[in-house]
């Protein structure tokens, strides 16, 4: 079927829209929650979209005007979707506030039991109202999105079918703790965009106070904390920036995650899911795409592309709304758009830019190569004999825009184009000069100019490698989270770092390229930076004989 085909087969704009403003919703437990309604102007009932987040329904009327997103100014949390374009098409759309944010009453509590129950109580509230038909979806990217898995997992009856377009799955390792390491350049700005008025920590839920006290107490004695006078005012301040606050005093994975984390749910997710992300999501969303292809039983879809801006889709959000009108036309008008007739996985391939189709994740044709880490800061095909070292030591104070230290190694050219496409995973040894370390992983495509440009990342606190030998693969390592075991300073460890999921085609005279540093550097990516080491640490990568460092790359042959 060709993409004419089908667009001839979905919804066309037929209606204007009006809009109902601060429509009062009452849940379970007697709380209000504000929500605007965009209607189609005409007698009759259509299905029905939710769209339910805590950064403000007013901030999300599209205006037409599209821009990069843009921290300085706020405009992140405009992820709702395009109301006129679906409304147009003969669907209602409805834009909730999440208690305790917004326009809505009580008290927040970031994607919490009590929110996920309000979308169930949403749902069916749009059920019974006189414009809706009674087929219900959700809609909008990232914080929307995972509260679509989240809500589904509530099971509401008149739920059909979710769109979780850039949406994490494991809010410890995909979010918070990248490999173990505090994502904090993104929590340091992602509290001020909120639609909310202040908030209590989660964590006096769950802790006591004196538990809280030493907590802090502790905290505020470390390197890290006594390195940063921002991370001081956190601690000491608790409401200021809360949840940061929780991050902080909650290091390691457990119930106070896995409540958050839509993986702890796929069980409970029946309905049809149609998943969406891009390739350079790797610091939040990529991952959890694949994740939920895997494990949610039930009819689904998954697409990875990539945007425009390399900070991802430009806001107010509005990227492929086609694709999702052919998906719920399909689910909740019962159109036959052809849209479960093609392949499940639709793939960018980058360096070709061209989309492809696949029926499998990992792809069953992949070829695991290794490519071993040797001296003259080469990677290769073969073990190197002779055992070697590569030495760096990170810098705590780095100066702002400059690069971090750290050791490369570089392939010889490709003769011909090579295609990876999968997961990729770093085996290293090393020996470090302190009790815990930070790696930081980056692979990147050369050019032959020498110019180049990151294909996939990867992190992973040295204390914190022990491994989960169930649900690690060999492309695919995974670690508990649970405790930090005390490194002893010389002594060469093992580690398996994940580098999340990628593809790229290396043309001919490029050269893969393999980055191990101990910090981020903020020129890179001023967003995804992280709390690595606050004092200088010496690391010594080491390969060959004995020292079995590779990184395991998934070839896809011609």
């Amino acid at each position: 079927m060709t993409a004419t085909d089908w667009h001839s087969k979905v919804s066309k704009p037929s209606y204007e829209m009006k809009v109902q403003r601060g429509v009062q919703i009452t849940a379970r437990d007697g709380t209000r929650l504000a929500c605007d309604v965009y209607l189609p102007d005409a007698a009759g009932r259509f299905p029905a979209l939710l769209s339910y987040s805590h950064y403000g329904k007013d901030l999300q009327r599209f205006t037409g005007k599209r821009s990069p997103l843009n921290p300085l100014i706020g405009n992140g949390g405009q992820e709702a979707g395009d109301s006129e374009y679906f409304v147009s098409r003969g669907y209602a759309h409805v834009i909730a506030d999440a208690r305790g944010s917004g326009d809505s009453e009580g008290e927040y509590c970031y994607q919490g039991p009590k929110e996920q129950q309000d979308g169930y109580d949403i749902i069916e509230w749009m059920a019974a109202q006189p414009w809706c038909d009674g087929n219900c979806g959700m809609f909008g990217m990232s914080y929307f999105a995972v509260m679509q898995y989240m809500v589904a997992a509530q099971q509401p009856p008149h739920l059909k079918a979710i769109v979780p377009y850039e949406a994490l799955t494991d809010r410890y390792r995909q979010s918070v703790y990248h490999g173990g390491i505090l994502n904090e350049g993104f929590w340091h700005q992602w509290w001020g965009h909120v639609s909310v008025d202040g908030m209590r920590p989660l964590s006096y839920d769950t802790l006591s106070e004196e538990e809280i006290a030493r907590r802090v107490a502790l905290l505020m004695d470390s390197p890290e904390v006594r390195h940063s006078p921002y991370l001081h005012i956190q601690l000491k301040y608790p409401r200021k920036n809360p949840l940061l606050f929780d991050w902080l005093l909650q290091p390691f994975d457990g119930p106070f995650y896995w409540e958050r984390s839509p993986y702890r749910m796929f069980d409970r997710i029946k309905i049809p899911t149609f998943l969406a992300t891009r390739w350079t999501s790797w610091a939040v969303h990529l991952a959890g795409a694949f994740e939920a292809y895997a494990r949610i039983d039930a009819p689904k879809k998954l697409l990875i592309m990539e945007t425009e801006s390399r900070l991802g889709p430009l806001r107010p959000w509005a990227d492929h709304q086609d694709l999702i009108l052919r998906w719920y036309d399909h689910w909740l008008k019962g159109k036959d758009t052809g849209f479960m007739d093609e392949p499940p996985i639709r793939l960018l391939i980058k360096g070709k830019n061209e989309y492809r189709d696949e029926f499998e994740w990992p792809l069953a044709r992949t070829r695991w190569t290794k490519m071993f880490l040797g001296p003259n800061a080469m990677l290769s095909a073969s073990q190197p004999r002779q055992e070697g070292t590569a030495s760096f030591s990170n810098d705590p104070d780095l100066p702002p825009n400059q690069h971090a230290p750290g050791v490369s190694f570089t392939s010889a050219p490709f003769y011909t184009a090579t295609e990876v496409t999968g997961p990729v995973a770093l085996y290293l040894n090393a020996s470090l000069d302190q009790p815990d370390a930070t790696w930081i992983v980056t692979v990147r495509d050369v050019a032959p100019d020498g110019t180049s440009h990151t294909v996939t990342k990867g992190w992973l606190r040295a204390s914190q490698r022990e491994l989960d030998a169930e649900k690690s693969r060999p492309y695919q390592p995974y670690q508990k989270h649970e405790r930090r075991e005390t490194l002893e300073p010389g002594r060469s460890y093992a580690y398996a770092i994940e580098i999340r999921e990628t593809s790229n085609v290396f043309l001919p005279g490029h050269r893969i390229a393999l980055d191990v540093k101990g910090q981020d550097t903020t020129a890179e990516d001023p967003i995804w930076v992280h709390t690595c080491n606050a004092i200088a640490t010496g690391h010594t990568v080491q390969f060959g004989g004995k020292f079995d460092s590779y990184l395991l790359l998934p070839v896809i042959p011609d």
